[in-house]
């Protein structure tokens, strides 16, 4: 700790200064500090791709954070790993897990939606209309709550629920 930069991104930049300096002046406890620094190495190392070294730094945030709303960004963030990785069955579970401490976070809620359409796609084009349906309505009630949440975000899901009939079936707002 702490993670040299490789990015010369000046938005990566900004946020490592900002970072530090608000890791200086939080009122916060050491762990919760140190905590706070291995979530933010995580976040640069996943920036840059570098995916392994983001869920050391992540599982290391983990172990070191209590506060559940925190924990909940550090699981949505190991998720995405394996969502990008192709190992959506983790994927799912982080994202899930990350619900599970903090039921309002619409992209973890949009992300599984993400998988299970994937999966409806994957069946459909293997003729496996049943499994298609059901994946297909699956991404559809993780998408009106994440709409829900999140109203103006999500527009190509809005989309998809109005051409499929999927949105009429429940009261969106």
């Amino acid at each position: 700790m702490p993670r040299f930069q490789k990015n010369d991104n000046f938005i990566d930049k900004t946020f490592t200064v900002i970072a530090d300096i608000v890791l200086k002046v939080l009122p916060a406890s050491k762990q919760e500090k140190e905590a706070f620094a291995y979530y933010r190495d995580g976040m640069s190392a996943q920036s840059e791709g570098e995916y392994a070294e983001a869920l050391e730094n992540y599982y290391e945030a983990l172990r070191l954070e209590e506060d559940p709303y925190d924990r909940s960004y550090i699981l949505y963030n190991i998720g995405l790993i394996y969502a990008s990785n192709g190992e959506y069955i983790k994927a799912l579970e982080y994202y899930h897990q990350a619900l599970d401490l903090n039921s309002r976070l619409p992209p973890a809620l949009n992300n599984i939606a993400v998988i299970y359409h994937y999966q409806g796609v994957k069946a459909s084009e293997k003729r496996d209309l049943e499994t298609a349906r059901t994946m297909f309505d699956k991404a559809a009630e993780y998408w009106k709550q994440a709409i829900r949440l999140a109203p103006n975000n999500y527009i190509e899901a809005q989309n998809w629920l109005k051409t499929t009939g999927r949105m009429a079936s429940d009261n969106m707002y």
